[in-house]
């Protein structure tokens, strides 16, 4: 099982005055202006004064602020919105995907976009966020449908710049988020937990990674046994930690930065049984995984000059005589024990011997993701993703990255003080608090509690990787949230070389 083409778009760029024969090769034409767009900006397109004429007469302040057709041989279905010069990213990237949505009503074909009037910096970023979303919106999620859906968007056509518009970096995250949410729209029966690491054995071969898969009796011989109590309730021996390594410099590098996902491919709830509401999407359970795979194949296409090392937790958390039960006393890789509370909160235990593992090899920095409370969502809703740390000096630079990217976050305290509520009179501590107040803040300190190595590390509730409709760019209820975060991380704020 490989994934498909994560991106088979091309993008055509004609720089300049807009005229008529580029929009001839447009089947449907993205126009973004500042809200009150004056007539010198209308005057920069072929029938430039119909459209003004059209806004004029829109009167909803909605988006599209408008819609036309143009008089030429492909009738140019025009789609309009408008953006102020003050919108954050999220809004922009929002923008998008509410006009890409507006214009793939028709036949696919080829999707001009055009930014008219704004400085030349705020036309390239406003470019490549649209441009983001109609890479969202483009890519085929899996369907087993006897009649399969057509095509969405066939090319893409930037019109009107006043420079080259860089997209490189768009487009390899575009791939990750791809790759991300086309891993956790796979139905379990499609893709188990071997047929996982198969495929990233097969994407490590391709991408020139390592790649090595710790099956359950190596986990049983480095004590495991947190990980390894959520997997015994599985009918096979399918559970295992996979490691990706990419080097592109010298092989036996400590890694800059390293990346760890939740992977429980189906989530019952175990002993503790989900009700069917809350198993119903639990496919969606390893997201996490998908988001740090996703995030270390954009990593790559941009060959960027950074050491990764990326961790997956694969597993399912199933019923069964051998399943894992509330009361039961482990202990981890780290030699901590842990009072078992109640088996739906089985994420905490796959991640913390995962931790364990990826910063015994001292990355610079530590990033984990995981789909793991419930309280997450209440304290912040399915807009916004948690994210912890063990070094709170970090927390206005993930706020700030989460502004610049559009995948925006929430911090929230870890510490001491949180374990209390965690005190066991007969392990080291309890799994969760059978009172469930702040399973958040809990759960994060819980982890802290396996990153060994005095390792900076940063830990995202994804809250947002699960929003009805879309979020952001994306139009998918899976949003494959953080691979565009993570990018931030990397290329905007530059923490995993900061010292930290």
């Amino acid at each position: 099982m490989i994934p498909p083409k994560l991106n088979n778009l091309r993008i055509f760029q004609k720089l300049g005055r807009v005229d008529a024969k580029s929009l001839e090769s447009c089947d449907q034409l993205l126009l973004i202006l500042p809200p009150k767009p004056a007539a010198s900006h209308f005057r920069q397109l072929p029938q430039g004064n119909k459209m003004q004429q059209v806004l004029r007469k829109s009167t909803a302040d909605s988006t599209p602020a408008f819609t036309s057709r143009l008089a030429n041989k492909r009738q140019t279905l025009v789609v309009a919105g408008t953006l102020s010069k003050d919108a954050c990213t999220f809004e922009q990237l929002t923008l998008g995907r509410k006009l890409v949505a507006a214009a793939c009503g028709q036949n696919a074909g080829s999707m001009g976009i055009c930014v008219l009037g704004f400085e030349s910096a705020e036309q390239i970023t406003i470019t490549n966020n649209i441009v983001a979303a109609a890479l969202a919106a483009a890519f085929e999620l899996p369907s087993y449908k006897s009649k399969k859906s057509p095509p969405t968007i066939k090319s893409l056509r930037l019109l009107g710049a006043d420079e080259r518009i860089d997209t490189a970096r768009t487009e390899a995250e575009a791939m990750g988020n791809n790759l991300a949410r086309w891993l956790t729209t796979m139905p379990p029966n499609k893709m188990d937990a071997v047929g996982y690491a198969d495929l990233a054995r097969a994407m490590a071969k391709d991408r020139g990674w390592s790649f090595k898969r710790f099956g359950s009796k190596e986990l049983a011989e480095l004590g495991a046994g947190a990980f390894l109590a959520v997997a015994q309730g599985n009918d096979n021996d399918s559970a295992g930690i996979v490691r990706l390594r990419y080097r592109p410099g010298k092989k036996n590098t400590k890694a800059d930065l390293g990346l760890v996902g939740k992977g429980i491919i189906f989530d019952t709830g175990g002993t503790n049984l989900k009700p069917f509401q809350s198993m119903l999407d639990m496919h969606g359970d390893m997201q996490g995984s998908a988001v740090a795979l996703g995030t270390l194949l954009t990593i790559t296409e941009l060959d960027l000059p950074i050491a990764v090392d990326c961790w997956l937790a694969l597993t399912e958390n199933r019923t069964g005589p051998n399943a894992y039960k509330s009361q039961d006393v482990v202990t981890a890789a780290n030699g901590k024990t842990i009072q078992t509370i109640h088996t739906d909160a089985e994420g905490r235990m796959a991640l913390a011997d995962t931790l364990v593992l990826a910063s015994r090899d001292e990355p610079g920095i530590l990033f984990d993701y995981a789909t793991l409370t419930g309280t997450c969502v209440s304290a912040i809703t399915t807009k916004y993703s948690g994210v912890f740390t063990n070094r709170a000096e970090l927390h206005p630079h993930l706020k700030r990255t989460g502004r610049h990217s559009g995948e925006r976050v929430w911090p929230f305290p870890i510490g001491e003080e949180f374990l209390e509520d965690l005190k066991s009179n007969v392990a080291d501590f309890m799994q969760c608090s059978p009172k469930g107040a702040g399973d958040h803040i809990l759960a994060a300190s819980f982890l802290a509690e396996f990153v060994e190595k005095d390792t900076p590390w940063v830990h995202m509730d994804l809250s947002a990787s699960d929003n009805d409709g879309g979020l952001g760019h994306v139009g998918s209820k899976f949003t494959g949230f953080g691979v565009r975060y993570t990018m931030s991380v990397i290329l905007d704020e530059n923490l995993f070389k900061a010292n930290i």
